[in-house]
């Protein structure tokens, strides 16, 4: 029998992690419930992404490896952040599959199987379609009105109510990875790449073990972030302003003349408030292409807290 065609397929899971020792092992619990059925068909690898934990993490994720061969870790030099570690995770996985999942169960691992089941059938991406969570009303509309925002001001396709819980195959990997910015935003990347779609809508859970480390404030950063990737819509903001404002202008300065018009201060703080505008929003995509330019690396691993197999650990520090 050829080698190929006998060969189970792989997948890779995805899993970063910041200060969560109490969540990993209820987390590893599920997994392995789950996983356990699936071992005969496909074969996995779990790479938990430590973000430079300060808690018992790392220690919780080595108790597990010493008796699972196929668990491993990339510890980061500092926490770079959610999708530097998503990106590092997905570049040196090595799964016909991979799946990002987080660690505090909010994304169930139950739905694996079902990720699993849908790419078989011959989907490229499957992903978890967030249709409630465990918060409060005005949260949840705010979840709303960036993702229908954002899809309506996108460049490009942006998927609603998705996050990276999700299931890509190999080529939609390399398509993500191609993306050169420093400031990736997978769920955009996956949008782009097209191919074949498939949502699982699910009710996101209330996390197992621990505190959430997003407040307002980081949910406002990365809904600004996620639409400075998304979009140039804020850069093109100054041209559609002056659109309007020229116009206008050109008008008052009719009225001044010939029409006896003199108290235009309603006009004069208008253009103050789009010149500052246009100018901040200009301001934002410079600072980017700056930070682009500079080509700094997306993350740097700290080899000695990192547990690996392959030789080729990619450590993000080339980006050209």
């Amino acid at each position: 029998m050829d080698n190929a065609a006998a060969r189970k397929p792989s997948v890779s899971i995805i899993c970063p992690v910041y200060n969560e020792d109490q969540s990993i092992p209820l987390f590893f619990d599920r997994l392995m419930t789950v996983i356990g059925p699936l071992r005969e068909t496909f074969d996995f690898e779990l790479i938990f992404m430590n973000n430079a934990s300060t808690d018992g993490s790392l220690d919780a994720i080595a108790q597990i490896r010493r008796s699972h061969d196929w668990v491993h870790v990339i510890t980061l030099s500092r926490n770079f952040g959610y999708q530097a570690s998503l990106t590092c995770g997905l570049t040196n996985a090595s799964g016909d599959a991979s799946i990002f999942i987080d660690v505090d169960c909010e994304d169930p691992p139950e739905m694996i199987p079902t990720f699993l089941d849908h790419w078989q059938r011959g989907f490229d991406i499957v992903y978890g379609q967030r249709v409630a969570r465990p918060e409060s009303a005005v949260l949840v509309a705010a979840r709303k009105v960036f993702y229908r925002l954002t899809r309506l001001i996108a460049d490009n396709d942006f998927i609603l109510d998705m996050a990276e819980f999700a299931l890509m195959n190999s080529r939609v990997r390399q398509v993500c990875l191609n993306n050169r910015s420093t400031y990736p935003f997978i769920r955009n990347e996956i949008a782009y790449a097209g191919f074949r779609r498939h949502a699982i809508p699910f009710e996101r859970q209330t996390r197992v073990a621990g505190t959430t480390h997003y407040n307002l404030v980081r949910m406002t950063t990365f809904a600004i972030a996620g639409i400075l990737s998304a979009s140039t819509f804020p850069l093109r903001l100054a041209a559609y302003i002056a659109a309007v404002l020229v116009p206008l202008n050109l008008l008052a300065a009719l009225l001044c003349l010939f029409g006896g018009v003199s108290d235009l201060k309603w006009l004069e703080h208008l253009n103050w408030a789009a010149t500052i505008l246009s100018v901040g929003s200009i301001a934002l995509f410079v600072a980017r292409i700056y930070k682009n330019g500079i080509n700094r690396p997306l993350y740097v691993i700290d080899q000695q807290q990192t547990a690996f197999p392959r030789a080729t650990l990619d450590h993000g520090e080339l980006r050209n």
